[in-house]
């Protein structure tokens, strides 16, 4: 671990606590960098790092300089922070981490709350990106979204909420319309927020928030689309009515009746494609942003996500870190799609917090043995207990066994398996990435 990453990790023993009172002082005292900054806002239970990604690479496309976080890194800790393509270099989060550590430290000798490892890293993106001068921030909400670390953003641009499901319950609330009060924490008076696709109890809460702030939501669920083709290489599809049907704002040159492409796979990245565009097309009605339909084109073929139904150097192993329920029935959907009848090999690592049963309830594709397994995580569901779930859950199990073990198995007997796909956690997709790719 290199000194900065060690000096950060000193306040991960404060926890992950939400609240905004620590990350404002820690943000004063080095000067209010996020001020500065002109700021896409996005939460959702699913598909928020996926819409950061397809927005982050059309503003990169329209010859803008973007800045982007997200959480948690699949590989290494500094893509979280990332500038047009670049991330943050070890010399540069060495600066900022000693600044930053510094002013914490100060805090808890004056008997100040502690701020959070959260708090320190979202602080240094924020210091980097105003640094650099970036023209637009892509912000990943961490957790939730009311009492996020990146929620200290007092002006964005727009904010969108792409999804609201069960996941940090014991955080977030047990109930939709819960889950959607805290994401709609990160609604602001007079801002627009998009809706991605969404049950009507968590948009309700939602709207009824917008209309407190005479905000402008915009409900993605009446946009309709035709998927035309569909493979490993991406999905290509079809809006059948435009943005201009449910926004009066909307900019209606580049939405509707025009083909479009990406490169990420499944349904579901059709519909997050759709909350990005309609994050663009606001940007532009309103006179924030300029891009032309080939720069959002472009932008949409480039966008990547590591770790969402990946396929590691076109092999037939596949990496999906489908952690909660809604990711797993995105999951099984996309495999039922594109190789429903194959023989599959599925190794499963979940941390023990997660709805584990109903995971595996929906884990009930054909032709299909498990590898149970666990991610390097203190909330880690142990490979054993997970097998046994699995058994008792009518699963064929053939073994339970660490990551890189399984990373060796699955090398060794590729041939037997038409594909083998790992899937769960992110954190155990992260090692099983560097392993397959070492």
């Amino acid at each position: 671990m290199s000194r900065a990453l060690e000096k950060i990790a000193a306040f991960d023993k404060f926890g992950s606590v939400l609240g905004l009172e620590r990350i404002k002082e820690l943000l004063r005292r080095v000067g209010s960098p996020q001020k500065e900054l002109k700021i896409i806002h996005i939460a959702g239970t699913n598909g928020k790092g996926s819409v950061s990604r397809f927005v982050y690479h059309m503003l990169i496309e329209a010859g803008y300089s973007v800045g982007i976080y997200t959480s948690p890194f699949i590989e290494v800790f500094n893509e979280r922070i990332e500038i047009d393509g670049e991330y943050i270099s070890d010399a540069e989060l060495e600066v900022y981490a000693d600044i930053i550590t510094v002013h914490a430290r100060a805090m808890v000798e004056e008997g100040l709350l502690s701020p959070t490892e959260f708090d320190v890293v979202t602080s240094i993106a924020f210091m980097h990106f105003a640094k650099k001068r970036v023209d637009y921030v892509v912000l990943e909400v961490g957790l939730g979204g009311l009492g996020d670390s990146t929620n200290v953003v007092d002006n964005p641009l727009i904010t969108a909420i792409t999804s609201i499901g069960f996941d940090h319950t014991d955080r977030l609330g047990n109930s939709l319309s819960l889950i959607a009060e805290q994401k709609a924490g990160i609604l602001k008076k007079g801002v627009p927020v998009i809706c991605g696709y969404m049950e009507d109890e968590a948009y309700n809460v939602i709207k009824d928030r917008a209309d407190e702030l005479e905000a402008e939501c915009i409900d993605l669920s009446e946009i309709t689309y035709t998927i035309t083709k569909t493979d490993f290489t991406g999905t290509k599809f079809m809006l059948t009515n435009n943005f201009s049907s449910i926004s009066e704002s909307a900019y209606t040159d580049f939405d509707a009746n025009k083909p479009y492409y990406i490169s990420l796979i499944g349904e579901h990245q059709v519909r997050n494609s759709i909350v990005a565009l309609s994050i663009i097309n606001n940007l532009v009605s309103r006179d924030l942003l300029e891009i032309s339909q080939r720069d959002i084109l472009s932008g949409l073929k480039n966008a990547r996500n590591k770790g969402r139904f990946e396929s590691i150097n076109n092999t037939n192993i596949i990496l999906d870190g489908a952690h909660n329920i809604d990711g797993m029935k995105a999951f099984v959907s996309t495999v039922n799609t594109l190789i429903k009848y194959d023989k599959k090999l599925i190794i499963f690592g979940v941390l023990a917090d997660k709805e584990v049963q109903a995971m595996i309830n929906i884990l009930n594709l054909q032709n299909c043995e498990f590898i149970a397994t666990e991610p390097n995580n203190d909330r880690k569901m142990s490979k054993e207990e997970l097998k046994k779930i699995l058994q008792q859950s009518g699963k064929i199990v053939i073994d339970s066994m660490h990551v890189n073990e399984a990373v060796q198995y699955t090398k060794e007997n590729r041939d037997i398996y038409d594909h083998i796909l790992f899937v769960g956690s992110l954190y155990m997709i992260g090692e099983v990435r560097r392993l397959v790719n070492a």
